[in-house]
């Protein structure tokens, strides 16, 4: 599969998104949308929205999508195979308080 994720370097959302890919040991690109403007752009052109994350898998977008939506997806179209591994993090979360923090004090943000 051809996997890129549109996601924050550090949010509940996106370690969410994140955690499903480790589970099923899928290979993806995890796109920066928070450190890079052509990213963020490119995301919203693609999706149509400017809410994270987005998921494309081998060219359909899955806009503003959870960690356990993407599983959802990926098992209902037959993608993966069902497993019992425990994701290291929740996958369907927002951010905590700190992560807004890091967010703040440690990301270029240009929207």
């Amino acid at each position: 599969m051809d996997i890129r994720c549109y996601l924050k370097p550090s949010c509940g959302w996106s370690n969410g998104v994140r955690a499903i890919m480790a589970k099923y040991a899928l290979n993806y690109v995890d796109v920066d949308i928070i450190n890079n403007p052509a990213n963020y752009a490119e995301m919203v052109e693609k999706s149509g929205q400017r809410l994270s994350p987005c998921v494309e898998i081998d060219g359909v977008m899955l806009p503003d999508i959870s960690g356990a939506e993407v599983e959802q997806y990926l098992l209902a179209n037959q993608l993966v195979v069902p497993n019992d591994k425990a994701p290291a993090v929740p996958i369907d979360a927002p951010c905590t308080d700190e992560e807004h923090e890091k967010m703040r004090i440690k990301t270029i943000r240009f929207f």
